[in-house]
């Protein structure tokens, strides 16, 4: 696994008791067993059913039909643009059992990317989906000052700097500690998550894999049950793919 030369580029159950003996001259009928009161089975709630897998985050029934894959940058206008409209309607597919959504990073924007792709990772499975819908809801912010004369002066200042370091400094610049204080986390544990090489290895893993294997050179890039959906970037483009899946 090239992770080295990917970072720069980033841095780019009971018995029963027996009855008393008796000899009776004749048995008892023995009386019909009473009928189990019916109780419909219960559907699981599959949109709580999170569960980190090798390379993300997956929602949703194991073995659903459809299995839809998404890589994506949490930086990216596209994929702020998808999450904000299609967020819902993928969860009601999920809450159905046809479907499964999971979710891997791909830091297409690199150093602004790191900070937070380990922030959206780091309090759970159960915080995941929420934490990630929310920073598309706020994207805006982010993006004014990704646009900013400072954002590239922050880009060139950091190059030859540790990946954790970027993260720091683009924590800061962005705002995501008090972003994810308002999301109940304490400053101390969000900047604890911006140290964690070990994560920030398999996030680079995920890509560099995706690049290779999968041709991934962008996002939001989507695979329906392994299957690239090529050209679509949008949920008017993605639905009607799921729907011809299955869901």
């Amino acid at each position: 696994m090239r992770l080295a030369s990917l970072l720069i580029a980033v841095l780019a159950l009971a018995a029963t008791p027996a009855s008393a003996a008796q000899t009776p001259t004749k048995k008892p009928a023995a009386k019909p067993a009473a009928k189990a009161a019916a109780h419909p089975a219960k559907t699981p709630a599959w949109t709580s059913m999170v569960v980190r897998t090798a390379d993300g985050f997956r929602v949703g029934n194991p073995n659903a039909k459809v299995k839809l894959i998404e890589y994506g940058s949490r930086t990216c206008p596209v994929c702020g643009a998808f999450g904000r409209e299609a967020t819902k309607p993928l969860m009601a597919y999920v809450a159905s059992g046809k479907l499964s959504w999971e979710f891997r990073e791909f830091l297409v924007h690199g150093q602004p990317d790191i900070a937070p792709a380990l922030l959206g990772r780091c309090f759970g499975t159960a915080k995941f989906f929420p934490i990630l819908e929310r920073m598309y809801l706020e994207q805006d912010a982010v993006e004014e000052k990704l646009g900013a004369p400072e954002a590239r002066e922050l880009g060139a200042k950091m190059q030859a700097q540790p990946p954790l370091a970027v993260a720091q400094a683009w924590a800061d610049y962005l705002d995501y500690v008090p972003f994810m204080a308002k999301l109940g986390i304490a400053p101390a544990k969000a900047r604890a998550c911006l140290t964690d090489a070990k994560d920030l290895d398999a996030i680079l893993r995920t890509m560099g894999e995706a690049q290779d294997k999968l041709g991934v050179n962008g996002t939001p890039s989507f695979f329906i049950n392994g299957k690239s959906a090529e050209r679509a970037y949008s949920w008017a483009s993605l639905e009607p793919l799921l729907k011809a899946a299955g869901v």
